[in-house]
C-alpha cells in the first residue's frame, strides 16, 4: 500500500483516525456539516510520522522501554519521556514528506499564516479526549516554520503529561502515532469554547459558552476569566461578563503576543446574546452529527463563526435509554447495593434478570426509573420516606427535582383495586424458629440448584437458568422473609425513636443489637479470626503467607510445618464464604474461592493484631454490653410514670430486634451463593467456547449479556468487534462518577445535607453507628491492599459484606456511600464501631495517615491537627 503523507481535510472522515488522528478525523467530519465553517487545511499523516521516526531506530527501543517502566516510578518515566521527546525533536523531516507538505502550502502563498496542531491517534476519542496533552502552535508563517513546528508536534507525543495520561487510560505508547493538522490561520475578534451540555451538571438541554477577546490561548492558559453564557431552548438564561484585561493576538510576521485591552472595553461582553444563541445552534448541528455532546473550540471573525476543533465530552455520565421523549428520574442501584463501580455486560444483565424491580443500565451502572412513583402523592411520600431513611442525599436530590415545575408529571393516586383479599398479615411472632425455617428453605433451594446444574450444559443450561432465575426471585420475594426483615428494621426504628423520646438518648439500638445472633456477615469476620488462631502458632506458615503472589498457594501450604492445618482451616472458611468478594452483585467479579490470596492481608492483620480466642471474646463482650444496656434501659424506664408498661413494651421490642436483626444479612448471602453456582456453570460453558476456538479467553463472555452468551453457545459465533468495543467502554466507565440521582436531561443531581449543627470544616455524613473515636485514617480502595493496625479508622468509597473481615480490627468506619440499613452500617453496629457513611468525597478529602475523629452519633468527621 502506497504511503500517503498529506491528506486534504475535506478528504478526511471519521474512519481515518489511524491516518490523521482524532482531531484531524473530527475536523474532516466537520467540513461535511452544512452551515459549519472550518478553516481550510490538510493533515500530515501518521505515515509521515512513522517514516521520520524509523530513521532513528533507538527511538523505537526507548518507546518499548517506556511501555515497561513502572508507572509509579515518576522519575524514570520523566527521564525516558524527555529522551524520546528530544530525539524526535532533532529529526529532520524526510525529503518526500517535506515535498508533500510544501506542495500543499503552495496553494495558499508563501506568506500565509497557519495553525499547526497535534492530532494523535489516541486523542478526541469517544472514551478519552486527551485534551491538551499534545502541542498547538498558532500563526506559523512560511513553509520552513511549518516544517519545524510539525516536528515539534511529533515530539509532543511524549510530553510527561501525555505519557501519564495514556498510562492512566490503559493506552500502550507503542500503539499511538502522531498526525499533524495544518490549517489557515483565523484572526478572530473573539474566541472560546462551547460545551453543548453543561459540563458541571451534565444537563444535555443546557449549553455553556466561554468567550474572550482575541485568540483562545488567553482562555486556555488562564490569562483571563471568560464571559460565560448559559443557553437553554434557544435563549440565554444566565450570563456572567468578566473584566478581560488581557488578550492574545497574532503578530503580522508570525507568532503571538499578549496585549492589554483598552479599559473602556474590558467589561464589554465578548459576544452578544444573539451571537451566543447562534453559536449554540451551530453546536447543536455538530452534536447531532457526532451523536453525543461536544466540546467545541470556535473563533468569531467578520461576524462569522469558524469551528477549529470538536471533541466528545467524555466526563458526562451517560443517560439511560428510555425509548420515548418524556422526562425521567433515575435512582442509582449501586448506592443502595454498596457497589458503585461499573459492571460488565454479563454482570448488569444478570442482576437485572434476577432482581425484583425493572432496571436500566448507563455507564456500566444500574438505575431504577422512579418517575411514576414520584408522580402520585402517595407514591412520592412513600419513596421519599424510604430514600430518606436509607440515604438522605438521595432524598434531597429527588426533592430538588420535584421543585422544578413540570419536570415530574402530576398524577392522582391509583384507586384501590377492590376489597383486600384478606386481612393484613399479623406481625410475625418473635420466635427464632421462624428464622431457622427461612434459612432451611434457602439451604434446600440452593442444594437443589447445585444438584440440577451438574446435569446441564450447552443451550439446555441457559434454558434451565431462566427457570432458576424465577426461583431466585421467588426466594427473594418470600413474604415471610420480608416480614422478618421488616420486623427487625421496624423494631430498631421503634427503639431509637421511642427511647430518644422517653430517655433523651440517641441511637440506643446500636448498643442493644451488639452481637445479635445469626448474622452471617458478622460471623464471616469473626470466622477469619479463628483461621488466624490456626495460622499464628506456625512461623513458617506466617512467613510464607507474607510472600504469597499467586492463587495456588493453598496447595503449597501443605509442605510446611503446620501448613496442612492452615490449609484445611482456610478451605473450610472458603467452603462457607468463598462465594463472596468485593462488588459481589457483579457476577463477573472474582470470588474468594477463585482468588483466595485476596484474604491474605486481612488474615495476616488478624495474626498480628489479635491474641488467640479473639473471636469468642469479641462476640461475648458485645453480647454482655447489649445485655447490660438492656438492663440499664429497662431500669430507667421503670422509674418513669407508667414505667412498667413502657419497660414491658421496650422489652418486647428488644427481644424482637435481637431475634430478627441478624437475618437482615442472610438474603444477600443467599443471592451471592446462587450467583457463585450460576458462575461456575457459565464459566464451564465459556471454557468450551475457548476450546472450540470461538473465543480467545474465557473472560470475554463477561462482555456479553446473558442472551448474547446464550446465542454464542447455540451458534458457536461471537461478534469479536462487539466484545472489543465493550472492553474499551468498560475501561472508560471507571473514570465516571455515578450520580445518586440522574434525569433524562443528563443532569446528575447532587443532594446536600441541610444541617447547621456541625463544626466548621467538618465532613458531614449519615450517622449509622453510635460513638466517637479518634485514630489514624487508613484510606483503602481495594480490600486486597489493606494494611491495618489496631485502632485504625477505615476510610473507603463503599463496603459490601466482603469487607467485614476488616471490621474486626478497626476502631471506626467512614465511607462515601451507604445508608442506615446497608451492610456496612449493620456490621458496624454489630461490632460496636462508630461509623459515618455517605460522606461525599471522603477518600479525597481525608489523606491516608491523617488523624481524624469520627462522630458516629452526630454524623460528621473532623480532620485533626
Amino acid at each position: 500500500m502506497t504511503e500517503q503523507y498529506v491528506l486534504d481535510l475535506r478528504a478526511v472522515d471519521a474512519a481515518q483516525v489511524p491516518a490523521v488522528g482524532g482531531k484531524g478525523a473530527n475536523l474532516g467530519a466537520l467540513t461535511r456539516i452544512e452551515g459549519v465553517r472550518v478553516p481550510d487545511g490538510f493533515c500530515v499523516t501518521t505515515d509521515a510520522f512513522r517514516r521520520a521516526v524509523a530513521r532513528e531506530p533507538s527511538i523505537g527501543d526507548r518507546i518499548a522501554r517506556l511501555s515497561r517502566v513502572d508507572p509509579e516510578d515518576r522519575e524514570a518515566v520523566r527521564a525516558l519521556a524527555a529522551e524520546i521527546r528530544g530525539s524526535i525533536g532533532r529529526i529532520a523531516v524526510p525529503d518526500a514528506v517535506a515535498a508533500r507538505i510544501t506542495g500543499a502550502l503552495a496553494r495558499y502563498g508563501d506568506r500565509a499564516a497557519y495553525a499547526v496542531r497535534s492530532s494523535a491517534t489516541a486523542e478526541d476519542l469517544p472514551t478519552a479526549s486527551f485534551a491538551g496533552q499534545q502541542d498547538t502552535y498558532l500563526n506559523v508563517v512560511g513553509p520552513a516554520a511549518v516544517l519545524r513546528h510539525v516536528v515539534r508536534c511529533w515530539a509532543s507525543l511524549f510530553t510527561e503529561r501525555a505519557v501519564t495520561y495514556r498510562r492512566r487510560n490503559g493506552v500502550d505508547h507503542r500503539a499511538v502515532h502522531m498526525a499533524v493538522v495544518v490549517q489557515r490561520m483565523v484572526v478572530p475578534s473573539a474566541s472560546g469554547v462551547l460545551f453543548t451540555a453543561d459540563p458541571v451538571t451534565g444537563n444535555r438541554r443546557t449549553a455553556v459558552v466561554d468567550a474572550g477577546f482575541g485568540l483562545g490561548e488567553a482562555l486556555v492558559s488562564g490569562l483571563v476569566n471568560p464571559d460565560v453564557f448559559t443557553v437553554r431552548d434557544g435563549e440565554v438564561v444566565a450570563r456572567t461578563v468578566n473584566a478581560k484585561r488581557r488578550a492574545v493576538h497574532a503578530l503580522p510576521g508570525g507568532g503571538t503576543r499578549e496585549t492589554g485591552i483598552d479599559p473602556g472595553r474590558q467589561e464589554e461582553p465578548a459576544l452578544t446574546d444573539a451571537q451566543a444563541v447562534r453559536l449554540v445552534a451551530l453546536g447543536r448541528r455538530v452534536e447531532a452529527h457526532f451523536g453525543r455532546p461536544q466540546d467545541i473550540e470556535w473563533c468569531l471573525a467578520d461576524d462569522g463563526f469558524h469551528i477549529v476543533q470538536s471533541r466528545p465530552v467524555t466526563t458526562l455520565f451517560p443517560v439511560p435509554e428510555a425509548g420515548d421523549r418524556e422526562n425521567h428520574v433515575y435512582v442509582s442501584v449501586g448506592h443502595g447495593q454498596m457497589m458503585t463501580d461499573p459492571m460488565r455486560a454479563l454482570g448488569h444483565s444478570m442482576w437485572r434478570m434476577t432482581a425484583m424491580v425493572p432496571m436500566t443500565e448507563a455507564g456500566g451502572r444500574l438505575f431504577v426509573d422512579v418517575t411514576r412513583r414520584l408522580a402520585s402523592p402517595a407514591g412520592r411520600a412513600a419513596l421519599l420516606e424510604a430514600m430518606g431513611s436509607g440515604d438522605p442525599l438521595i432524598r434531597d436530590a429527588l426533592e430538588t427535582v420535584l421543585e422544578r415545575d413540570g419536570f415530574v408529571p402530576s398524577l392522582p393516586d391509583a384507586p384501590p383495586a377492590g376489597p383486600p383479599a384478606g386481612a393484613p398479615p399479623a406481625p410475625v411472632a418473635t420466635d427464632p424458629a421462624v428464622v431457622a425455617e427461612l434459612i432451611g428453605r434457602s439451604e434446600a433451594s440452593l442444594a437443589a440448584l447445585e444438584r440440577d446444574l451438574r446435569t446441564k450444559s450447552g443451550p439446555a443450561l441457559f434454558d434451565f437458568l431462566l427457570e432458576a432465575f424465577a426461583e431466585h426471585r421467588r426466594v427473594l420475594g418470600d413474604p415471610l422473609s420480608h416480614q422478618v426483615l421488616m420486623a427487625g428494621m421496624e423494631a430498631t426504628r421503634w427503639l431509637n425513636d421511642t427511647l430518644r423520646e422517653w430517655l433523651g438518648e440517641k441511637n440506643v439500638a446500636d448498643t442493644l443489637t451488639l452481637s445479635a445472633p445469626g448474622n452471617i456477615t458478622s460471623e464471616m469476620g469473626l470466622a477469619l479470626l479463628d483461621v488466624a488462631d490456626v495460622v499464628r502458632p506456625h512461623p513458617e506458615v506466617v512467613s510464607f503467607l507474607r510472600g504469597v503472589g499467586d492463587e495456588d498457594f493453598l496447595d503449597e501450604l501443605a509442605e510446611l510445618p503446620g501448613g496442612t492445618e492452615a490449609r484445611d482451616a482456610l478451605d473450610a472458611y472458603l467452603d462457607r464464604f468463598g462465594m463472596r468478594c468485593a462488588g459481589e452483585i457483579d457476577i463477573t467479579r472474582p470470588r474468594w474461592r477463585e482468588r483466595p490470596a485476596t484474604l491474605v492481608p486481612a488474615l495476616l492483620d488478624n495474626v498480628r493484631n489479635f491474641a488467640p480466642g479473639a473471636a469468642g471474646r469479641r462476640f461475648e463482650e458485645g453480647r454482655l454490653r447489649a445485655l447490660h444496656k438492656e438492663q440499664e434501659v429497662l431500669a430507667r424506664l421503670r422509674r418513669l410514670p407508667d414505667g412498667d408498661r413502657r419497660a414491658e413494651e421496650t422489652k418486647r421490642m428488644i427481644d424482637r430486634v435481637r431475634t430478627f436483626i441478624g437475618y437482615r444479612e442472610y438474603p444477600k448471602y443467599d443471592i451471592v451463593s446462587r450467583y457463585f453456582l450460576y458462575k461456575q456453570a457459565l464459566m464451564a460453558e465459556a471454557g468450551r467456547l475457548v476450546r472450540a476456538g470461538v473465543l480467545p479467553e474465557r473472560e470475554d463472555v463477561f462482555h456479553l449479556t446473558f442472551q448474547e452468551f446464550h446465542d454464542a453457545v447455540r451458534t458457536h459465533r461471537v461478534d469479536e468487534e462487539l466484545v472489543r468495543r465493550r472492553k474499551e467502554a468498560f475501561r472508560s466507565y471507571h473514570a465516571l462518577t455515578p450520580p445518586r440521582v440522574l434525569t433524562s436531561d443528563g443532569e446528575a443531581v447532587t443532594g446536600t445535607y441541610r444541617r447547621d449543627d456541625v463544626p466548621a470544616g467538618a465532613l458531614v455524613g449519615l450517622p449509622v453507628s453510635t460513638g466517637t473515636v479518634e485514630g489514624r485514617a487508613r484510606v483503602v480502595l481495594d480490600m486486597a491492599d489493606a494494611d491495618l493496625a489496631a485502632g485504625d479508622i477505615l476510610v473507603t468509597a463503599f463496603t459490601d459484606p466482603s469487607w467485614s473481615p476488616l471490621f474486626v480490627g478497626i476502631a471506626g468506619l467512614v465511607t462515601e456511600v451507604g445508608g442506615l440499613m446497608t451492610h456496612g452500617a449493620v456490621i458496624a453496629r454489630e461490632y460496636g464501631l462508630p461509623a459515618v457513611v455517605a460522606v461525599e468525597e471522603a477518600t479525597r478529602l481525608i489523606r491516608d495517615g491523617q488523624h481524624i475523629r469520627v462522630h458516629g452519633t452526630e454524623g460528621y468527621v473532623e480532620i485533626l491537627p
